[in-house]
């Protein structure tokens, strides 16, 4: 229960609803109107949505396979790493895995075996989105943590990097640096690239797994040890050059210099005791909507500001096409409580107007749920502020929610498909045996008749049997003396009569003859 506790209080000052609403509906002498207020979305865990890659090639253990040593039980090499076997393979997703029973799964590198060659790794986290961190970058390392790593960050998507904090045993030998700590940098310096020697000396104990990038000690600078001040860290977000961006990424990449030592130098006779090994990376933050946008979703492999205040863009980084009579700007922190929300206008409207998306010129007060709406959505368009598509019709990607164009039909096959509805990325849901984006194709071993029907025969898997020709995958046409769905069945089995010549035989060529002259008066035989 104190442990609870102590993570409620831990999380509480991140939590608080500062900044949370985009607008609210306002009656004033003047009437009803919108007002508007800077707003930030939620903080949430960005490794839910994270992409990691590991470098360079090879660097992952097990393909070939390999044996290796812990510190504990140096000379006891009796663990495997086996990339073909999902028991002992190690791959880089296991660094972002629920952890079953306590019981940790990692990430490993391949061990030290061509040392003096350096033990080089490189892990990079992207999420294709600006996010700002609200807590500290937390990362377990299991059997020792490194000597020299470095932590770097990216603000454009992976073109160029910027280190974030060097991590050494030795500051000083490792990067030329004099080693220092968070807690002791001032106002002035809060922003500034540290190494720190508090992560990498080697502790001789199991609990020292973790390596720190810290945050929270950066926000007290401002917000004080509990971080109760939070309008202060708000303040001076605003006003401190360079501080607002020092705590936004679009990646982050761990570079892993030298493995942990074990507290000794490094043994050449036992180099398989030498590795990295990851087993879980915690990034706190929220999507970057610059001060406009209170919701961010994750839609078609990425994150996505829920823009407000007239906006848009994957940060709400500009104005909506028909709203940008002035120069778009970020809102801003300031002033307290609520901010500056710098909403994007159109020209001749008063913020107060309904957003429609150019959609709809009327719109309709709900007295009851004190709530504004939309009304006769145009464009193929529905929902309280037009932003959503009417059944049948799918969003266009490629198109800004104010677009005549932004909603495309379906077009769903009605023969093929269950209705004329289509997910948000186009395609349609398809009866069985059918395929394709509008659900007119029909799959492998299936074939087109006014709706998509299992081959009863092919030239490959379901062969007719006695010399039977299969006709356009729907039949096979049996020679004398056989019958059935793939001539599979013998006509003097069947039937006990005289097979040479008797009533069973003529019987089978008169339906022979019955069936070619069949065909040949639909024009499929010419005789």
């Amino acid at each position: 229960m104190l442990y609870l506790v102590a993570l409620l209080l831990h999380c509480l000052p991140l939590a608080m609803g500062q900044y949370d609403i985009c607008k609210s509906w306002v009656t004033t002498d003047d009437g009803p109107s919108w007002e508007f207020y800077a707003c930030q979305p939620k903080a949430m865990r960005m490794k839910d949505y994270v992409t990691v890659r590991v470098d360079p090639a090879g660097i992952t253990c097990g393909d070939p396979p390999e044996r290796f040593c812990t510190h504990e039980n140096p000379y006891l090499c009796s663990d495997e790493c086996d990339a073909s076997n999902p028991d002992l393979a190690h791959p880089p997703k296991l660094m972002f895995d629920s952890e079953d029973e306590g019981l940790a799964t990692y990430w490993q590198s391949v061990t030290w075996r061509r040392y003096p060659e350096p033990l080089l790794a490189n892990i990079t986290l992207s999420w294709n989105k600006s996010i700002e961190l609200t807590d500290d970058i937390v990362i377990t390392f299991e059997y020792g943590r490194p000597t020299i790593m470095m932590l770097e960050k990216s603000l454009d998507n992976g073109r160029t990097w910027h280190p974030y904090q060097y991590y050494a045993d030795d500051c000083m030998e490792a990067f030329s640096m004099p080693a220092r700590r968070v807690r002791d940098l001032s106002t002035t310096s809060a922003n500034r690239v540290l190494c720190t020697e508090e992560y990498s000396r080697w502790a001789g104990s199991k609990k020292e797994k973790t390596v720190r990038f810290e945050v929270r000690d950066r926000f007290a600078i401002f917000a004080g040890p509990d971080l109760k001040n939070m309008d202060n860290l708000y303040t001076r977000l605003e006003s401190a050059k360079g501080l607002k961006d020092f705590f936004t990424v679009t990646d982050l990449r761990m570079r892993l210099l030298r493995p942990a030592l074990g507290g000794t130098y490094v043994q050449r006779e036992n180099l398989y005791k030498y590795f990295y090994a990851v087993s879980n990376i915690e990034v706190t933050g929220r999507c970057k909507c610059n001060l406009h946008a209170n919701l961010c979703t994750f839609k078609e492999g990425s994150l996505q500001c829920e823009c407000e205040h007239n906006t848009t863009g994957q940060d709400c980084g500009k104005c909506k096409k028909n709203f940008r009579s002035r120069s778009w700007r970020a809102g801003s922190y300031l002033p307290l409580p609520n901010g500056s929300p710098n909403a994007c206008a159109a020209a001749g409207s008063a913020f107060g107007n309904c957003e429609c998306y150019g959609h709809s010129n009327r719109c309709s007060y709900i007295d009851f749920l004190n709530v504004v709406t939309c009304v006769s959505c145009k464009h193929n368009t529905r929902g309280q502020h037009c932003q959503h598509c009417r059944l049948g019709f799918y969003r266009n990607s490629s198109a800004e929610l104010d677009d005549e164009n932004v909603c495309i039909e379906c077009n769903c096959n009605q023969i093929g498909s269950m209705h004329d509805r289509c997910n948000e990325t186009g395609y349609c849901e398809c009866k069985e045996g059918a395929m394709g984006p509008k659900c007119d194709d029909c799959l492998p071993n299936y074939y087109w008749r006014q709706g998509c029907f299992p081959n009863v025969c092919d030239d490959e898997l379901l062969l007719c049997q006695n010399g039977g020709t299969c006709y356009q995958n729907q039949r096979c046409v049996c020679p004398v003396g056989f019958k059935g769905v793939l001539c599979q069945q013998s006509r003097c089995e069947a039937d006990k009569k005289d097979c040479n010549g008797g009533p069973s035989a003529r019987g089978s060529l008169g339906t022979i003859l019955l069936g070619v002259l069949a065909l040949q008066l639909r024009g499929r035989v010419d005789l």
